[in-house]
């Protein structure tokens, strides 16, 4: 394995890839991302060992657990609506129980069959909790109004959270290639260079 050496330092390109990724999150009016998801992504990237191999991995794992999240909420959405004003102390948190810990048994144990899964539990739990996240915090909601069925929100989620990782994805990418990485003349894997 060769080694290298960073063109640019890691603080100016990490300050660079910041201020690429800002317009998606404040350029885009009704449209902006929530970039906190694509930061969380891009932390996976490095995480993952920062190199494109990663993004095989990284890219459907997280996928998938976005999509986790949304069947979790789709089923927490269409539960409230069946107990309707049941609850354990607010309203809907009985849907919200039973949806999560049916839906988590199911999911946690399928992990098994999905290689994916197994190679990138990190971008799969960090889909999960993407997906959650947008979806709690109503961060994509804006570009399909206010009177949106409630039982869409989680589909809406999942298509914000997605579009953020995917981005994230890609400024994971960006950041490692403006280093412009280049071999260190002179060293030889398992050798030291000796002075002059």
């Amino acid at each position: 394995m060769t080694e290298t050496k960073n063109t640019v330092p890691l603080w100016l390109a990490v300050a660079i890839t910041v201020c690429l990724s800002l317009p998606f999150g404040i350029w885009l009016g009704v449209y902006c991302l929530p970039i906190w998801a694509s930061f969380i992504v891009w932390a996976e990237y490095f995480a993952l060992g920062a190199k494109p191999a990663a993004l095989k991995v990284m890219v459907p794992a997280y996928i998938l657990g976005v999509v986790v999240a949304e069947i979790i909420m789709t089923a927490y959405a269409l539960l409230s609506n069946v107990l309707g004003g049941t609850k354990l102390y607010t309203p809907t948190d009985l849907a919200l129980f039973v949806a999560c810990f049916v839906g988590f048994c199911f999911f946690i144990y399928a992990m098994k069959w999905f290689p994916v899964t197994q190679v990138g539990t990190l971008p799969f739990f960090n889909g999960i909790s993407m997906g959650l996240a947008v979806y709690f915090t109503g961060a994509f909601v804006k570009p399909f109004g206010t009177d949106i069925d409630p039982n869409l929100l989680p589909a809406i989620a999942a298509v914000g959270a997605i579009l953020a990782g995917l981005l994230g994805a890609f400024l994971g990418w960006f950041n490692v290639v403006i280093l412009f990485p280049r071999p260190i003349q002179g060293v030889v894997e398992g050798h030291q260079p000796t002075a002059a």
